[in-house]
């Protein structure tokens, strides 16, 4: 019999059935496999499936951890399972099955998650959309004709619709929580070297790129940073001390915080006036719980940091299709990617050694800048996107010139590439809706290792407006 209140439970609460002997592994994954075939011809949120490979798990006897029998969606960048391709949504990069699995996949596995297959990603995951000319649009439960966000777009989809109660995800410029954003989920980007990146990479374009997932509760969320994190054998760098649960740290009142607000972008421009709505009445729910609220932004140069992390950006890029090349014996082409895509490939290999060591060192010099700011508030309060979820085709994928082509990119995400920098936990919670049905996000931001500080404001945010309440017209 199916399982009707599958999409009830967070994933903490499916675990808990199946500890209790109230559900079967097996159940569950039939209740995802299930969903995934009513919902994925509207939404395209998975790309690849495995559920003759997790029926099979799920039968038999699961690691005793915390999330013993859940489904679970691997995202198709770094989410490397042995015997499953990973394309990072580009057609330049085979499908063919991997030979080993991520040290992160390996924890998820131990965690006793039950992976069914593989979420839609933009071409090698640089985009704040998902619309990879590989798999094609991914499409916003909310509403169809509006973007998931990006990278996580796929993953994003499929929680927010029920599919899975979590999803992997990853974010080197805000693709966790661009797309927990979009789709009104719960999306933490950790500290840098929070999760492990290995056994494949150290750290990726010196640090921009951090895992983790996205989920519709903060326990979830809690709970996977406490099942995957810390170092693996051989990391280039650890963060900071983790408390010893933050699903246990996240339950205590976090006392009187100071919180600083942003109601423009960091180069004085306003915002849509949604997005002020939403941080507006994020700064009023935290004033009601006790915090100290002013408006306040970290100064420094926004132009000359956007500039240098694009150059960390694009030539990371080249490197990683120059290396598929390499080891493939491909010819690298226009026709082999998206305009797009080509034209920060070309920008990216223009950039020398010297301007890459120059663009690190402008990195560290913001996050002194931010770490200084933080000296006096705990947290800074912003909104995810400058605008609303875009609709599908607002970016030109076939444009090679990247400097046309981004600018609506770099109009939509004002904020969120600034803790990639610098190397800062962010979380973007869905507090808001528009009068179109659509979620605003906000980001608060925490000190570098302090995770522990938002998920405590997180949770008590959670419980004064529960954001559960609410689903999408695709939904279960």
């Amino acid at each position: 019999m199916p399982f009707a209140d599958y999409a009830k439970y967070d994933a903490l609460g499916l675990a808990k059935l199946v500890r209790d002997k109230k559900i079967r592994p097996i159940e569950l994954v039939d209740a995802a496999i299930e969903r995934i075939e009513r919902h994925n011809p509207t939404l395209n949120a998975v790309v690849w499936t495995a559920f003759d490979r997790a029926r099979a798990m799920a039968k038999k006897r699961l690691p005793d951890g915390p999330f013993a029998g859940v489904p679970f969606l691997l995202k198709d960048i770094l989410g490397f399972w042995e015997g499953a391709p990973t394309r990072s949504g580009a057609r330049f990069m085979a499908d063919i099955p991997f030979a080993h699995s991520a040290e992160l996949t390996n924890r998820y596995l131990r965690a006793g998650l039950v992976p069914i297959g593989k979420t839609n990603v933009p071409e090698y995951g640089l985009l704040p959309i998902t619309e990879p000319t590989l798999y094609g649009p991914a499409r916003n439960p909310w509403n169809i004709e509006h973007s998931t966000g990006g990278s996580s777009g796929g993953s994003a989809a499929a929680v927010a619709a029920g599919i899975v109660p979590i999803a992997h995800a990853n974010d080197g410029g805000g693709s966790i929580r661009i797309p927990a954003a979009c789709c009104g989920l719960v999306g933490l980007k950790p500290s840098r070297a929070r999760n492990p990146l290995g056994p494949d990479f150290g750290d990726l374009m010196s640090g921009l790129i951090a895992e983790h997932i996205v989920s519709r509760t903060v326990r979830d969320t809690a709970a996977m940073l406490d099942a995957t994190a810390g170092p693996a054998l051989g990391d280039p760098y650890a963060a900071p001390p983790a408390p010893k649960s933050y699903l246990s740290a996240m339950k205590k009142d976090p006392g009187r915080l100071r919180i600083a607000v942003a109601t423009k972008r960091l180069d004085g421009e306003a915002f849509h006036p949604d997005c002020v709505a939403a941080v507006q009445h994020a700064a009023k729910l935290c004033r009601d719980l006790g915090h100290k609220v002013e408006e306040a932004s970290p100064q420094f140069d926004y132009a000359t940091m956007l500039e240098r992390f694009m150059m960390l950006w694009s030539s990371g890029l080249a490197a990683q299709i120059d290396g598929i090349a390499m080891m493939t014996g491909q010819k690298v082409s226009e026709k082999a990617m998206e305009g797009l895509t080509f034209g920060l490939y070309q920008e990216g290999r223009k950039v020398t050694g010297a301007q890459y060591l120059a663009a690190v060192a402008a990195m560290q010099g913001v996050a002194r800048a931010v770490a200084a700011f933080h000296q006096k508030y705990d947290c800074w309060l912003t909104t995810t996107l400058a605008r609303p979820p875009l609709k599908l085709g607002s970016i030109d994928l076939t444009n090679s010139d990247p400097k046309t082509a981004l600018a609506t990119v770099l109009d939509y995400v004002p904020f969120t590439a600034v803790q990639n920098a610098t190397g800062q936990p962010a979380i973007n919670l869905p507090l808001h809706w528009n009068d179109a049905g659509l979620p605003i996000g906000v980001q608060f931001v925490g000190r570098v290792g302090d995770e522990e500080t938002l998920l405590k404001l997180a949770f008590q945010l959670e419980k004064a407006e529960p954001w559960n309440r609410k689903h999408p017209p695709v939904w279960d």
